[in-house]
């Protein structure tokens, strides 16, 4: 089923749901059960499946570095299938135009449609490490209006190489990125709005924000979408602070502003336990208020571990 048909079929009741990342390659994926199996009493209708790009890797060889391009957390497909096959949820693959040409791109959506995966997460993506700035793949996409395109023409029959007669068409749901704060490399919050609305005249479904801390930023990012002719689901995005290093890391990679009062009770912990409980309590009263103003889905990015989501959801559904 399509995200945007489970926010209909709720009829205004909130849903949950959160983000995982596949594992290391030559990792186990039962410890990425392990954390998806707590949160599952909460009835998540989808669960989101982040896609890494490739990256550079240094390998010893005879006293010197030999300089590779590698991809650590690949899989995110077959990911999406074994946890739809075990868990019978759908999930949401996320498709990078960085580190992607458009003909991989186009291989990874078939195998989605095969494998009745309709729903899809189409981001730009980041700079590779080592980068400061993003350069678009060879015979990749540059902007992620681009890759929606692309979607959106497959959904029509309209395959890179021309029209293909078909009768099983795909039909993906497409979601796409927004950004409270703006997104760190535009030069205003109404050229970011002006962005993405091009995702959503371009067949964007809904959108799922950047994290943030302050509600009232989300709020007035909404009222400013619908005055630019945005009128797709807006979901926000949750991710509770876990350690200290997060007060410095999040607003340098994510460009975001963290609440005063949360500053002070996380540099008054003495320990990472006592920050991961303060960023569960912060998370719960920042949910409750969106709980209370009817948003269509609270969506937590777990970064991989679930004991302080479960802790969160445990209040609130």
């Amino acid at each position: 089923m399509k995200v945007t048909d489970h926010i209909d079929k709720a009829n205004g009741k909130t849903l949950f749901s959160f983000e995982i990342i596949p594992p290391q390659k030559g990792k186990n994926i039962q410890e990425l059960y392990d954390n998806i199996d707590p949160l599952m009493e909460f009835n998540p209708p989808f669960i989101d499946v982040t896609t890494s790009r490739e990256e550079y890797v240094y390998i010893e060889k005879e006293g010197l570095f030999d300089k590779k391009i590698t991809r650590m957390r690949p899989g995110t497909l077959g990911i999406c299938a074994a946890i739809k096959h075990k868990y019978n949820v759908d999930t949401v693959p996320h498709v990078l135009c960085g580190g992607f040409t458009k003909e991989e791109t186009e291989y990874l959506l078939v195998d989605c449609h095969y494998l009745g995966i309709n729903n899809v997460m189409a981001l730009r993506g980041d700079a590779m490490k080592g980068e400061q700035y993003f350069k678009a793949t060879r015979g990749g996409h540059s902007y992620a209006t681009q890759l929606v395109n692309q979607i959106q023409n497959l959904n029509s029959g309209k395959y890179l190489h021309g029209v293909i007669d078909v009768d099983d068409k795909a039909d993906f749901c497409i979601g796409v990125a927004g950004y409270p704060e703006k997104h760190l490399e535009a030069p205003s919050l109404q050229t970011d709005l002006k962005r993405l609305k091009e995702k959503v005249d371009a067949g964007a479904d809904y959108v799922v924000t950047q994290m943030f801390f302050d509600n009232q930023k989300y709020f007035e990012f909404v009222e400013a979408a619908k005055k630019a002719g945005i009128h797709v689901p807006i979901i926000p995005g949750i991710k509770p602070i876990a350690v200290k290093r997060h007060l410095q890391l999040l607003p340098q990679v994510f460009r975001i502003d963290i609440p005063e009062t949360l500053i002070s009770e996380v540099e008054n912990c003495k320990t990472n336990k006592e920050v991961r409980q303060v960023g569960i309590e912060f998370a719960i009263e920042q949910s409750k208020e969106l709980l209370d103003a009817g948003v269509p889905v609270l969506h937590y990015y777990s970064m991989g571990k679930s004991d302080n989501i479960k802790a969160i959801a445990s209040e609130l559904f």
